[in-house]
């Protein structure tokens, strides 16, 4: 088994430019969330170029991989739709050129999260090239929608599909450390009904938006007491949009709405963070509502889900955190770090919802997720594509 370790590792190098110009080509192509139709013909013809046992696009438009035809189900996920550009001043390269120098490839999706398909087709290369033979099966997923909404696409996986893996790995950005878990997170919106009177006399009427401002303040302080766990950190909540609306610029608004941003740690759930809020606008003529989900993929399918994303964390010593552990040491001779992420993923659905041993290796730095100047090492390729054919070797 060493002898194969070794191997593995000889061919993530001599693929290092093959890794690289494949994540060059994807990069070239914008996907944002429900426009990834380009991306994923392209990433298809990827994994059927590097020998793959079956590529097909489910209904969702996920691009689903398969090696292997074993009793025990591993899939490798990476989402192929990326935020938008921002403010272009912002970038030193043009975001879309997938230009490759310096021993980085650039530009947007090359951190979150297209490096880490264009490892895993490397992975899947080599493991074909070696002649894998275990009895597992492995699907290698491209999926969408994630920068929408977190999960979605595993939701669909696994009730529309009936895919359900033994373990998942997840190939968003961890700086090639081990990551276990996230806190969860979830989106809420809370409506002000005021009455409107002219503005020339304020006080006949009753002002949404001082309603919604000393709901704010309250907001605020409630982010301050909110629990912590030693692993994941503390729950946090921020408003990140107020509209309000009024019959004129000269009449008092009657209507005022916040948006959430809620951050959960472990121990809390969609129904106490529910509850902290309704009990801050109880006095106020005020509604709280969970935010669904529900949009059209590129295939013109229609699918949705709540917008609550539990937190998850896997204990360090279970069997999915110690395979990559040794996985890794294998391959390189050193233990690896373990860790969180800062934000959320496809995790959230995959172990937070179904139960999932879920665990997070990636290249890039997560720092660099939805930034201007977003670049991936092509080292961290390299390391993530002989990671992934490894683990499937010592699972």
């Amino acid at each position: 088994m060493d002898n194969t370790f070794k191997k593995i590792r000889e061919l993530s190098e001599k693929y290092r430019d093959y890794t690289a110009r494949n994540l060059s080509e994807l990069i070239k192509i914008k996907s944002l969330s429900r426009d990834e139709e380009n991306v994923q013909k392209v990433l298809k013809q990827q994994m059927e170029d590097a020998g793959f046992d079956e590529v097909r696009i489910d209904g969702l438009g996920n691009v689903i991989g398969r090696i292997g035809y074993g009793q025990q189900v591993l899939a490798i996920d990476g989402h192929m739709d990326t935020v938008d550009l921002g403010n272009l001043d912002n970038w030193d390269f043009d975001p879309l050129g997938g230009e490759i120098r310096d021993g980085y490839v650039h530009g947007r999706g090359t951190v979150d999260q297209e490096g880490g398909p264009a490892a895993f087709i490397t992975a899947g290369r080599i493991l074909k090239e070696l002649g894998f033979d275990k009895d597992l099966t492995i699907y290698f997923v491209g999926s969408v929608m994630e920068e929408d909404c977190d999960g979605l696409c595993w939701k669909y996986l696994i009730e529309e599909e009936g895919i359900k893996p033994d373990f998942v790995i997840c190939t968003e950005p961890t700086n090639l450390n081990v990551y276990r878990g996230h806190r969860g997170r979830m989106e809420v919106q809370v409506s002000f009904f005021g009455v409107s009177s002219h503005g020339s006399a304020p006080e006949r009427g009753k002002n949404a938006i001082y309603m919604a401002s000393r709901a704010a303040l309250e907001i605020e302080k409630l982010n301050e007491k909110l629990p912590s766990d030693e692993f994941l950190g503390k729950g946090s909540v921020t408003i990140s949009e107020i509209v309000s609306d009024s019959p004129s610029l000269c009449a008092v608004a009657d209507f005022a709405r916040i948006h959430l941003d809620r951050r959960l740690t472990w121990g809390e759930t969609r129904e106490s963070a529910m509850k902290e809020i309704r009990k801050l606008v109880k006095d106020m003529n005020a509604e709280v509502q969970m935010l669904d989900y529900n949009e059209k993929s590129y295939t013109g399918l229609e699918y949705g889900m709540e917008k609550y994303f539990p937190a998850w964390k896997i204990p360090e010593d279970h069997v999915v955190v110690q395979t990559g552990i040794r996985a890794f040491h294998n391959l390189y001779g050193k233990v690896p770090q373990t860790g969180k992420w800062t934000f959320s993923t496809n995790g959230v659905t995959i172990n937070g919802i179904y139960g999932i041993p879920t665990i997070g290796f990636g290249p890039g730095n997560e720092v660099l997720a939805h930034a201007p100047n977003e670049k991936v090492a092509i080292h961290d390729l390299v390391v993530a594509s002989a990671f992934y054919a490894a683990f499937a070797y010592e699972l």
